[in-house]
């Protein structure tokens, strides 16, 4: 009896396996794993916490609306100190990894740039928020930003300050690959439009002390100063432009959007004119819910730095999510490439056919009583 009791489980027991085994693959869950380098330590970690919040905020609402059916997304942040050597090591082992379908990342175009080549070659999707270097993009078919370059940033600020009745401009720029392409791309388009410039100065990262550029600037007589350079830089630039009461206004590249640099300069910036991509104030439903819980989540309101990252993640999510959880990196590539009209809090992207650059619209914004204002 007991036997025959014994036995009847055991086949119970069998064919419950044999129904388990014989389930669809589809019923099982897939681990997606999207590759995301970013400075976590050094003198840019303040940029790589911002991306990593934005993302995992990005991630918990894609989760949220019920995410991708049959996989679990995961990213995986790496520190790149935003140092091109360490990258390098962080984009192979990415490479290695058959679990990693894509890749976010770096912040610099200069790191940016020097990781990029190894996607290239292993055919890794990389989709850099802030790598606006125009030669970014040049370097394969696997390359996508969702930031606007300085080719169109330049000449957006030039046409502005000429509308302004500015006709001889001096221009401040940090000494690498991104500030020589944004001092460039400014300068020539500034002048094609009839303008002069007076000089083009460049500093070293790191660099906080403008006293002697600004001097040699102010004995030039410029009727206006543009700014290729980031927070950090411009607050100390706009500092010091009061203590030695320099009159030129001054005009800045989006790099200098940031909540920090109105608390760092204080009156100084007051009058500074720059663009950008993403405006917290914005009433536009997607946006406000960002700033809202970006805010009530990490105590401070998000920067356009968050905004791109924010936007990045979004982008990939959307593009995995189309193809399904049989991606690969063939056709997260594809996906990617044929994004249209992706409704992000930095506004609508548009990857082009033939370049991948995004279409965007840059906004024209003005300090004053220390808050920033939209001009229009």
């Amino acid at each position: 009896m007991i036997r025959n009791s014994l036995r009847a489980l055991a086949l119970m027991a069998l064919a419950a396996g044999v129904a388990l085994g014989s389930l669809p693959a589809a019923a099982q869950t897939r681990k997606i794993v999207l590759g995301y380098e970013l400075p976590l330590s050094g003198d840019s970690s303040h940029y790589g916490e911002v991306f990593r919040n934005a993302a995992d905020l990005m991630l918990e609402d894609f989760k949220a609306s019920g995410g991708l059916p049959g996989a679990d997304i995961v990213i995986r942040y790496e520190d790149s100190k935003n140092d091109a050597r360490e990258a390098r090591n962080i984009a192979q082992m990415f490479v290695d990894d058959k679990s990693v379908v894509g890749v976010l990342g770096d912040f610099s175009s200069t790191v940016s740039m020097a990781v990029g080549e190894i996607y290239a070659k292993a055919g890794m999707p990389q989709l850099s928020q802030t790598a606006s270097h125009p030669d970014f993009i040049k370097i394969s078919k696997w390359q996508f930003r969702n930031v606007t370059t300085q080719a169109y940033e330049g000449p957006f600020n030039a046409a502005w300050m000429r509308e302004q009745g500015h006709a001889k401009v001096a221009v401040v720029a940090i000494q690498n690959d991104w500030g020589l392409s944004a001092a460039e791309s400014f300068a020539n388009a500034f002048k094609a439009k009839g303008g002069s410039i007076t000089s083009i100065e460049y500093f070293n990262p790191g660099v906080r002390d403008f006293r002697s550029i600004l001097t040699k600037i102010n004995r030039a007589a410029p009727d206006g100063i543009y700014l290729c350079m980031f927070y950090e830089e411009g607050a100390s630039f706009l500092e010091q432009r009061q203590q030695l009461r320099v009159a030129a206004p001054v005009f800045a590249a989006s790099s200098l959007y940031n909540e920090q640099l109105l608390q760092l300069a204080g009156s100084a910036v007051d009058g500074l004119m720059l663009s950008s991509t993403f405006v917290p104030t914005n009433p536009d439903p997607r946006v406000q819910s960002f700033v809202t819980r970006y805010t009530e989540k990490y105590g401070q309101t998000p920067s356009q730095f968050a905004g791109q990252a924010f936007d990045a993640v979004g982008i990939v999510l959307a593009a995995i999510k189309k193809v399904g959880p049989t991606v690969t990196r063939d056709t997260l590539r594809d996906a990617l490439a044929g994004t249209t009209d992706y409704p992000g809090v930095t506004g609508v992207t548009t990857f082009d056919p033939q370049t991948r650059e995004p279409a965007k619209t840059l906004a024209r914004m003005i300090v004053t009583n220390g808050k920033y204002s939209v001009i229009r």
